[in-house]
């Protein structure tokens, strides 16, 4: 006779026969695919406050590498702080570079982008001539520029190969009877075969710039030359603990050159950032998909609480930040209008809007035109004689309605011309846009061209005017030397040139 404790065994055994793998397993909608957990954990990593760290942490090396080659150094003892002509300035490669300079030792910006040193992409940019890093070279013995890259690269291009071919063709252009001008430098790292290539590509390069036909810079006594710096590299100084580094042992690098030293602030990253410790290579790239508005300016002011702040409160943090910023830079003051060429000025809408609204008998010789983010008719685009108000729209839809809008704007503006002065005094036009430096710089080049000859002086409306592609470079040429942080976007040009060449009153 079985026992009682035996008699539940079948219904034990039934229910266990019951159990199927979808119990145990996920369902379809509840399991995440490998890419999926990848991209969760990668997000846990690419935090604002290991970017913000991971900043920190190479602007730390890039201040050890000034202080080693000759540049300005933090230590408050340091006796040479403050003189400039024995500091090679600190230059930040815009727009990452800037994140790893402190405002305090920063000498400047330079422009040089990746995408003209891309592999069989090699390209003299005439848009971005940097013609302000030749005098602070000469002025200086040398510059030391600063971009970083993302994880995997030893350099960014714009070091590794842009600069060496600005380099390169500068030389030629400037110094031409100097034998040491005919060299290209590139880092080791690069392939003989690269070398070759971009070789043959000088002559074009330098017949692009002389073509411009600008007035370039003439007081440059030596050749440029390129050399790199990374994390990897072994600083002078460092063997005996620092001690010097940015003393006589390195303040003269070349007897024959003046030097480029292209300093990448990143660590190189080969694996994940996820086997790094929250470090991130190139932490200050892509800063609209993570920045929240945070600017190099506004976290180098406010640096140590930053990194004391949690991830949760960061971005409240940073809103609250820029406001401060922005309603300090409201009290002080906008930034100075910008001379572009004879009678030309451009400026951030904020700095205009002033003077803009200012139109009465009593106000200098200005004429105004402020180019808005948001559309408007074009009816309401004049708001007086010498005030033009004309809403284009924002990024792209912005640039193409610029083109539609420039025949108006030109007209607009040869009206004042004409009445000031007889067309040949000190009538002044402001061009603003909320950046001041793409659709203001896009339409004074269009004003530049359509209303100014080659001397600055009005053009005879009876004469007719052919406008070339020629034209058009040489003046963004000159625009870009006078005001070099000036970015007018593709789009922008690509409506200033259908405007003049192909627009039909």
């Amino acid at each position: 006779m079985a026992s009682q404790d035996s008699a539940p065994a079948p219904a034990t055994a039934a229910t266990t026969a019951g159990i199927h793998h979808s119990d145990i397993l996920f369902s379809n909608d509840q399991q995440m695919s490998m890419s999926e957990l990848m991209s969760g954990l990668k997000r846990t990593t690419l935090t604002i406050h290991n970017r913000l760290s991971s900043i920190k942490a190479d602007a730390d090396f890039v201040a050890r590498a000034a202080s080693a080659f000759g540049g300005p150094r933090r230590d408050k003892s340091d006796t040479t702080k403050g003189d400039n002509t024995s500091t090679r300035p600190l230059i930040a490669n815009e727009r990452c570079g800037s994140w790893y300079v402190p405002p305090e030792t920063k000498g400047g910006s330079a422009y040089f982008k990746s995408t003209d040193g891309h592999e069989r992409a090699w390209k003299f940019s005439t848009r971005r001539l940097n013609l302000h890093i030749v005098e602070l070279a000469e002025n200086h013995d040398g510059v030391i520029i600063v971009d970083s890259t993302r994880r995997g690269k030893r350099m960014p291009d714009a070091l590794s190969t842009t600069i060496p071919v600005w380099c390169a063709v500068l030389n030629r252009v400037l110094l031409p009877d100097n034998p040491l001008s005919q060299e290209l430098f590139l880092p080791p790292s690069l392939p003989a075969t690269t070398h070759a290539q971009i070789t043959t590509l000088l002559p074009a390069f330098v017949e692009s710039l002389v073509a411009l036909r600008l007035q370039l810079p003439l007081g440059l006594s030596k050749p440029l030359r390129p050399l790199w710096i990374t994390q990897d590299s072994v600083l002078p100084g460092d063997a005996d603990d620092g001690g010097g580094g940015g003393g006589s042992s390195s303040n003269s690098i070349f007897e024959d050159y003046r030097p480029v030293i292209c300093c990448t602030a990143s660590r190189r990253v080969v694996g994940s950032e996820m086997e790094e410790g929250g470090y991130i290579q190139g932490a200050g790239d892509d800063t609209e998909n993570w920045a929240h508005g945070l600017t190099p300016p506004v976290f180098w002011s406010n640096v140590d609480a930053l990194l004391a702040a949690g991830e949760v409160e960061m971005p409240e943090l940073i809103k609250q930040l820029v406001e401060e910023e922005q309603a300090r830079h409201a009290l002080q003051g906008s930034e100075a209008h910008t001379r572009l060429a004879s009678h030309i000025y451009v400026c951030p809408t904020s700095a205009a809007t002033a003077a803009g609204e200012d139109n009465g008998d009593s106000a200098p010789r200005e004429c105004h035109v402020q180019l808005l983010p948001s559309a408007s008719p074009r009816e309401s685009w004049a708001k007086g004689p010498r005030f033009m108000q004309v809403g284009l729209g924002n990024s792209k839809a912005g640039s193409r309605n610029l083109r539609l809008a420039l025949p108006d704007i030109c007209r607009f503006v040869r009206t004042f011309m004409n009445a000031s002065a007889d067309g040949a005094g000190d009538g002044k036009i402001i061009v603003s846009c909320d950046s001041g430096k793409d659709f203001s710089v896009g339409t004074a080049l269009a004003l530049s061209c359509f209303l100014f000859d080659d001397a600055g002086a009005l053009r005879d409306e009876s004469v007719p005017v052919n406008f070339t592609k020629t034209l058009v470079k040489s003046r963004l040429g000159g625009f870009m030397t006078a005001f070099p942080a000036a970015n007018p976007s593709r789009a922008t040009l690509q409506s200033v040139n259908s405007f003049l060449m192909d627009w039909r009153n």
